[in-house]
C-alpha cells in the first residue's frame, strides 16, 4: 500500500477513521441541536458537500467561504442551500446584516491569520446567532492533523515547512520551498486558553481520540 492510499485509507475516503470521527461530530451537532432540522444556519468556511449526506440537515444553510464554491462535483447550489463567496473576518454588509439561528463553522478559526482576524472571526460568529458551534483541532494532540505528521505543530518553521514537502502523508507536498513555508504559516492551532477567550460564554467541549484531547468545540445555544 503506497503512503498516499494509507492517507486515503485512514483520514479521506468514506469510511476510514477520520471519515467516521467526522460523522461523529455531526451527531453532537444534532444532540446540542435537536431543533437543527428546522433551523437556518450560516456556515462560515465550509462546503455544501459537507451537508449533503448529514443525518441532519437544516432547513435552510447558507455558506460563505473565500471559494464561493459548494464542494459538489456538479457545483450545482441544492435548493436548500445559499453559497456566497466572502471573508469570515469581514463579512460583506449584505450579510453581515442577517440573522440567523445558528452559526457553524469547522476546522477554519485556525487558518484565517493571526490573534486580530480570529477576534474579527469570533465577533462575527456572536453577532449573526445567538447560537453558535465553532470546531478547531487542538493543539496539544501528538498528530498535526492537516499534514497527519507527530509533533510537526511544534517545530520550527522551517523545520515544518521540510515536513510539509517531504512527510509522504501530507495530501498535496507543495511543489518549492516557498509553498512550503507559506502552507505552514496558514495553520495556527488553538489551545483552550485562545478558544476561552474568542468564545468566553460558551461551552468548551473536548473531542477525544485515545484518550487525549483532538479538537475544541465552542459551543452556545440559543
Amino acid at each position: 500500500m503506497g503512503v498516499q492510499s494509507l492517507r486515503w485509507q485512514l483520514v479521506d475516503r468514506p469510511g476510514s477513521l477520520g471519515d467516521k470521527m467526522r460523522t461523529k461530530r455531526r451527531g453532537w451537532l444534532s444532540q446540542q441541536f435537536p431543533d437543527l432540522a428546522e433551523m437556518s444556519v450560516i456556515d462560515l468556511g465550509g462546503r455544501a458537500s459537507s451537508w449533503v449526506n448529514a443525518a441532519v440537515r437544516p432547513k435552510h444553510v447558507h455558506i460563505v467561504n473565500l471559494e464561493g464554491e459548494t464542494g459538489l462535483e456538479s457545483g450545482e447550489v441544492p435548493s436548500w442551500a445559499e453559497v456566497d463567496f466572502g471573508d469570515a473576518c469581514d463579512l460583506p454588509a449584505a450579510i453581515r446584516n442577517r440573522r440567523y439561528d445558528l452559526v457553524f463553522s469547522n476546522s477554519v478559526i485556525e487558518h484565517v491569520g493571526g490573534h486580530e482576524r480570529r477576534m474579527k472571526l469570533a465577533e462575527a460568529v456572536h453577532s449573526l446567532a445567538d447560537a453558535h458551534w465553532v470546531q478547531t483541532p487542538y493543539r496539544y494532540f501528538p498528530i498535526e492533523p492537516h499534514f497527519v505528521a507527530p509533533g510537526m505543530q511544534f517545530l520550527p518553521n522551517a523545520a515544518q515547512a521540510v515536513m510539509a514537502r517531504k512527510w509522504p502523508l501530507v495530501h498535496t507536498p507543495p511543489a518549492d520551498k516557498q509553498g512550503a513555508i507559506d502552507s505552514v504559516l496558514w495553520v495556527e492551532l488553538l489551545d483552550r486558553t485562545q478558544m476561552r477567550h474568542y468564545f468566553p460564554d460558551s461551552t468548551l467541549i473536548a473531542e477525544r481520540f485515545a484518550g487525549l484531547t483532538k479538537s475544541l468545540i465552542a459551543i452556545r445555544k440559543p
